[in-house]
């Protein structure tokens, strides 16, 4: 029988109106407070405010840089993709529609394209002969992000070259990948209370990162997504998302988060 997969929408409804996030915790409108636990599908990885982002946004955005026009920071933007992904062709999106057309025109020929999230080993070793395409989890977590290809030189001829994205958004862009290259302590946090209670639990964890060996069906997964929103928790709202843990808890986040898991 096949299994009904949860209704993200609807579960994301459920939660009450988020006021503000602050790195890792979001505050709703009555003053509660929720620990992320989606992290926006990992584009939150590293906060809701990462350092230097809100300064590079307004520096960008008072030279009034928002048509999306050739510009010298597109050339940035590759530097520290090529950073990420040393040996990589990049091609650059402004949105997921036009990332898919892409693949949609590259066709047989673009091979099997492969996620790649944060703190999962080095991407130079990422590429595959199954898949020779990345589409990587980039720490971008704002509206209008650009979706990023990263190619194997030798496919690079099959992909046509992407419109011009707004410069403001390929400084902001920029700078979070050297924030995520600067901040490899992410990738290990230390919560020993966490770690005893994934050693005896059905939580499977790889880096930062936990899945359930079979996803639950839509049932099972709002009982659940319940749960641990009524603790103070919020879970991704699409069962193929892990869980991603949080860079800081206080003591009492922690003991909690461990007796849920």
């Amino acid at each position: 029988m096949e299994t009904k997969e949860a209704d993200p929408a609807g579960l994301l409804r459920q939660i009450p109106a988020i006021r503000r996030a602050r790195d890792f915790r979001l505050y709703t409108d009555r003053g509660r407070r929720l620990v992320d636990l989606w992290q926006l599908g990992g584009a939150a990885v590293l906060g809701h405010t990462p350092a230097g982002v809100l300064r590079e946004f307004k520096n960008t955005a008072e030279r009034g840089l928002f048509a999306p026009l050739p510009h010298p920071l597109e050339g940035r933007f590759i530097k520290a993709l090529a950073r990420l992904f040393p040996g990589g062709d990049f091609r650059v999106y402004a949105d997921k529609f036009s990332l898919h057309r892409a693949l949609d025109l590259a066709g047989n020929d673009a091979g099997e394209v492969s996620l790649w999230r944060p703190f999962l080993g080095e991407p130079a070793f990422a590429f595959s002969p199954d898949a020779p395409v990345l589409h990587p989890v980039l720490p971008l977590p704002w509206p209008g992000a650009p979706h990023v290809l990263v190619l194997e030189k030798s496919r690079g001829r099959f992909f046509p070259p992407p419109a011009p994205v707004s410069p403001v958004i390929l400084a902001v862009a920029a700078r979070g990948i050297y924030d995520l290259l600067t901040a490899p302590e992410r990738g290990s946090p230390r919560f020993p209370k966490i770690e005893k209670a994934l050693a005896q639990g059905r939580w499977r964890r790889r880096g930062i990162y936990l899945t359930l060996p079979e996803p639950p069906d839509a049932a099972c997964y709002a009982d659940l997504f319940r749960d641990f929103l009524d603790r103070g928790f919020l879970l991704p709202p699409d069962t193929g998302q892990p869980l991603i843990l949080p860079g800081l808890l206080s003591p009492g986040e922690e003991a909690a988060l461990a007796e849920l898991l």
